[in-house]
């Protein structure tokens, strides 16, 4: 099939969130405080398995229930978003009070982001072909200065922002709000992601949905090109 519009979700589909020991130390470079190596590396795992990386690995140990409301609305608003991850990395002693925020700060960085291997080269290709491009995240913050630092932002026709909309995905209002912005329909629109579940919402609305696997970049060269196709 021929597709007049393709979304992509953001984190684990178009880009990939720095590792817990580089978003630590650069947080910790930025505020000025210092870890041995050995501490380092282990606060970084506990920081992980609480679930505090936005766009890293979800908890592997149960979320506190204070942070439960926080945790299930945390894409809804910018404010969520933060009460949410910065309470998970509070469930962790680091050097100072101060670094939980420098975290938080760090993760919404465009050096923090990498876009995946084949990303520039099917979103110009999409665009090349006359093929409407949109973004579709489940996101407390703005994530277009990050495609401006990498220079992917010309290929993106309109991004759907979950905080700026009250709307988290798998609703398939969120996914219309991007069809709508592109001017395609839902049946002639393809979503790409790595959530079933959230992107999988796109189905409801009537779009094609494919998946990727959200992998480190050097174990994904050409992941959307193979769900893509050779034509895109």
């Amino acid at each position: 099939m021929t597709f007049k519009g393709v979304l992509f979700d953001f984190s684990g589909t178009l880009f990939r969130i720095e590792s817990a020991a580089s978003w630590l130390r650069a947080a910790l470079a930025e505020a000025g405080h210092e870890l041995p190596e050995e501490e380092l590396a282990r606060t970084a795992r506990e920081l992980e398995s609480a679930g505090a990386l936005p766009g890293g690995s979800r908890p592997t140990v149960p979320v506190p229930a204070h942070l439960d409301a926080v945790w299930a609305a945390r894409d809804r608003s910018a404010a969520e978003h933060r009460a949410a991850f910065t309470g998970l990395s509070r469930l962790v002693s680091l050097p100072g009070p101060d670094l939980h925020d420098a975290l938080y700060e760090r993760h919404m960085a465009p050096a923090a982001w990498t876009p995946y291997a084949d990303a520039a080269d099917v979103l110009g290709t999409l665009r090349e072909r006359g093929v409407a491009v949109g973004v579709v995240s489940n996101i407390g913050w703005d994530l277009r200065p990050v495609f401006h630092a990498h220079g992917l932002d010309p290929y993106v026709g309109a991004y759907a922002l979950s905080y700026e909309h009250g709307i988290q995905k798998p609703d398939p209002r969120l996914f219309a709000v991007a069809c709508s912005a592109l001017g395609v329909a839902p049946e002639d629109t393809l979503m790409v992601g790595d959530d079933r579940r959230a992107d999988g919402g796109a189905a409801a609305l009537g779009c094609a949905v494919r998946f990727v696997d959200h992998l480190p970049v050097a174990d994904r060269p050409d992941g959307l090109l193979a769900v893509l196709g050779p034509a895109h």
